[in-house]
């Protein structure tokens, strides 16, 4: 079995991060100090290079001030 982070599935979860933080207004820096984190982890999930478990999943929608479970919804459907 493929890992996840090369399937089109995956590159589909990080333009619907992408668009979500656009829609918020929001850069990559702003979501990162939200999160406490770097810009760099922001970018590398942005870019497909880093996997979100869902504890980060949860905590990156909330910073970008999207519900978690709309979110999976939108990459569901």
């Amino acid at each position: 079995m493929q890992k996840s982070i090369y399937t089109q599935q995956h590159q589909r979860l990080c333009e619907l991060l992408i668009e979500a933080r656009k829609k918020a207004g929001l850069t990559q820096v702003e979501v990162a100090e939200r999160l406490g984190k770097p810009q760099s982890f922001v970018a590398k999930c942005e870019g497909g290079e880093r996997r979100l478990d869902v504890v980060e999943f949860v905590a990156v929608a909330r910073a970008l001030g999207a519900d978690p479970a709309s979110l999976l919804l939108a990459f569901a459907g």
